[in-house]
Parts: structure tokens; C-alpha cells; sequence
């Protein structure tokens, strides 16, 4: 039975491993290696956070982003984008030197067992651990607004479903949305002759400012610090403290949640999105249905329109409803916060003694950090530190809690 077993291989579950590795645990990992950051992001998409705001972590720092992009011959430099496929290719090459070797199959279902659980894989192995680190990403909380979930998915798809924009070149497609998805989409699809539009329901869009430079008089930094998540006293703190984050109480963390860092383009998509792209403010999708040759939507504030596809770039709803591979038991026995997300103690264990949960699924708790790589390092040293104290305390009796537990109050776990 091995110590911990890591399910998912992105930058949370790859750095999760590599602290692990470096404790002395027994560990599996899981996973294709930065498998949504190389099938579901098209050619020509940058990362938007800042390249030294982008690494994934090991416990020495040694397997940064700016290391391996010097290895390629290129600089990583403060307020120069890198492309996706150089930040997906970046990932390989941490999993390669800092984490021991990564299981490529798909772990289909975990279930509680004496002990610990088991896992089962997509070919039917079963392989048992004492503690479990679920760094899943984002792609089983892909969210698609209502009026369009009763289409097919040669009429709807999701902005992250797309490794490749070719198939809609010549095409009529609507993107729905005004954060960074929707608008580097648009961009790429206008750039490739497709006929696009953007459809938002603000009132405008919003787009992120040049970053300052990375040296700046010392009363510059003192008035608005930079941080992994932009400028600014409020992003400093979202970035550099979420376990200070976790102890606000819950009504103001599902406030920010649902506020912080909201949609907004990166600086460097503007200049390719106004005046090349079609944007309709203050439009909201109401009701579609399919047509020959497309979509017919129906949209607050004007007549209805057909196109022949529609992408909503409309994020990502981390439920614990959508935790789909974990069995029906353990799924329902998790504890929730407001947002219907799991609730995540300290050490990101969540209610379930020895179940741990990384990423996306724990911003509710730890904060906006969680949304973005940056994350990953804070997420990584806590997480192995509650899995050890787990080993160490062992796995009490009656591991599971009644199912259905609903729990809306600040998660405060010794």
C-alpha cells in the first residue's frame, strides 16, 4: 500500500509529487503530464501570468520556468508572455527531473477501504493508498450556461475543449463571455478568417494594465506591491498569504470568490481583439435551439441572431457534485461550503480523513491563488505536510462521515 497516491498530473498534481518524493513518501502519480495545457489549448494562446509567477514547484526551486526556457536557448522576461506550448512542454521536462515516474492511465474510480482507499484505473488495476491527493484541474468543472446545454456539441462547445481552432476557419462562430478565454479566442479564430463576434453581458470589457517593471522605486512597491496575481495590497495577499485567507470568515471568502479577479483580458490580446472583433455588450444567451446550418440564439437587449457554432468561454464550477470519479459514497459524504464546492481543512484535507484535493476545487477556501499556477507552490509543501501528519495520526475509525453533510460555516481543522 503505498503512502499517497497523486491523481492528476498538471502543474498542482506534478508539484504535489515532487514534495512528496523529496519527504520520502511512497508515492504513484497518476496522470497524463500537463494534459489539458496540451490537448484543449489551440496553437498561438500565451499564458497570462507572469513567467517567474508560472513555475511549478520542488522543494529546492531548481526546476523553474526561467531554467528550462534558458535550456531552450530563450529568456523568460517580466512582461513578455510565453506561449502555451512552451509552458506545456516546460511541465514534461519538471516531470522528467523532479518527480518519479508518472503513471499515464486514468484513474476511473476511488473508493474508500480499511485503511485508506483504492483506486481503479481505465484498464481495471486497483492499487491501494493510505492517503489520496486529487488534482484533478479544471476540466470536470467545465460550465456552460443553461440556455445551451440542451445542444450538441457540434453546435456548443466549451472554450476548453479546443486544441485546435482549424476546423471553424471559413465558419460564422459566437463566443460567449468577456474574461481572457473569450477574448484570446476570438482573437485567434478573427485571425485565422473566421467570422466572429463576442457576446458579454458587462456593460464593458475589462482588461488588465501593462505590468510595471520589475524594478521600481522603493515607494512604488510600498504603495502597490506586485505579486504573482498582478498589483496591488488585495492581489499580495490573495497570492503570498492563502493560509491566512482560509481563516476569514466563510461568508467574506465566498464574497471574494465570487468578486476577485474577475473576467478581464490580458493587455497584450487587446490590440488584437478592438477593432478586429465584433463585441456585443450587455448581451445574455436567454434561449437557443438548432437550426439548419446552426444555432439560433435568443439574447437580452436585441433581436435574435444564427450562427453556425457557439464557444462558451464561460468557465469552470468546482462542485462536489462533478467529482464524478470519486464512488458514490465518498462523493456524498464530503462536507460543502456555500458554493457547493468540498470544504478543505489547513493541510487541504477535505472532511474525508486521508482524501486531500488540490487546485481549482479548494479556491472557495484558500482563495483566488488556487485559479492559477501560482498556487501551486503554497498548495504543494501544506498538502505533503497533512499527509504526513495523516500517516503519523493514522486513519481514525469511521473514516467517512454520513453522507449528505452539508457544512456552510468557516472550516477551522487543527
Amino acid at each position: 500500500m503505498y503512502d499517497l497516491l497523486v491523481v492528476g498530473a498538471g502543474p498542482y498534481g506534478l508539484s504535489i509529487a515532487s514534495h512528496a518524493a523529496a519527504a520520502g513518501l511512497s508515492l504513484r502519480v497518476f496522470g497524463r503530464p500537463m494534459a489539458s495545457w496540451r490537448d484543449n489549448m489551440p496553437d498561438g494562446m500565451f499564458l497570462k501570468s507572469e513567467p517567474w509567477a508560472s513555475n511549478l514547484s520542488d522543494p529546492a526551486a531548481r526546476w523553474r520556468l526561467d531554467a528550462y526556457c534558458a535550456s531552450q536557448g530563450v529568456t523568460a522576461r517580466h512582461g513578455e508572455p510565453i506561449p502555451v506550448e512552451m509552458f506545456a512542454e516546460y511541465g514534461l521536462w519538471f516531470a522528467r527531473n523532479a518527480v518519479p515516474e508518472v503513471d499515464e492511465r486514468t484513474v476511473t474510480r476511488i473508493a474508500p477501504r480499511p485503511g485508506g482507499f483504492e483506486a481503479v484505473t481505465e484498464d481495471g488495476q486497483t492499487v491501494h493508498a493510505r492517503t489520496i491527493a486529487l488534482a484533478v484541474g479544471v476540466m470536470p468543472f467545465v460550465e456552460i450556461p443553461s440556455a445551451l446545454r440542451g445542444l450538441s456539441s457540434g453546435l456548443v462547445s466549451h472554450s476548453s475543449h479546443h486544441g485546435d481552432l482549424d476546423r471553424f476557419r471559413g465558419r460564422d462562430v459566437t463566443v460567449i463571455g468577456g474574461g481572457q478565454a473569450a477574448l484570446e479566442t476570438a482573437a485567434l479564430l478573427a485571425e485565422q478568417d473566421t467570422r466572429v463576434r463576442v457576446l458579454a453581458r458587462a456593460d464593458r470589457l475589462r482588461w488588465n494594465d501593462v505590468p510595471p517593471a520589475w524594478e521600481r522605486p522603493w515607494w512604488q512597491s510600498a504603495r502597490s506591491p506586485l505579486s504573482g496575481l498582478g498589483c496591488g495590497w488585495r492581489n499580495w495577499f490573495y497570492a503570498e498569504r492563502p493560509g491566512l485567507y482560509r481563516r476569514l470568515r466563510e461568508p467574506t471568502r465566498a464574497r471574494i470568490a465570487a468578486t476577485a479577479l474577475g473576467p478581464a483580458g490580458a493587455w497584450w490580446v487587446r490590440d488584437r481583439v478592438e477593432g478586429a472583433v465584433e463585441v456585443r455588450l450587455d448581451h445574455e444567451v436567454t434561449a437557443a435551439r438548432a437550426v439548419p446550418g446552426g444555432v439560433r440564439l435568443e439574447v437580452t437587449g436585441a433581436d435574435s441572431f444564427e450562427t453556425e457554432h457557439v464557444i462558451a468561454a464561460t468557465g469552470f464550477k468546482a462542485t462536489r457534485d462533478r467529482l464524478g470519479l470519486l464512488s458514490g459514497d465518498l462523493r456524498d459524504s464530503l462536507a460543502t461550503v456555500a458554493d457547493g464546492s468540498p470544504e478543505i481543512g489547513r493541510d487541504f484535507e477535505s472532511s474525508c480523513p486521508g482524501l486531500f484535493m488540490a487546485g481549482l476545487v479548494t479556491a472557495a477556501g484558500f482563495g483566488p491563488a488556487m485559479r492559477f499556477v501560482y498556487g501551486a507552490t503554497f498548495t504543494a509543501g501544506s498538502l505533503v505536510r497533512g499527509v504526513r501528519r495523516r500517516l503519523r495520526t493514522g486513519m481514525p475509525s469511521g473514516a467517512i462521515p454520513a453522507p449528505g453533510r452539508q457544512d456552510t460555516a468557516p472550516a477551522v481543522r487543527g
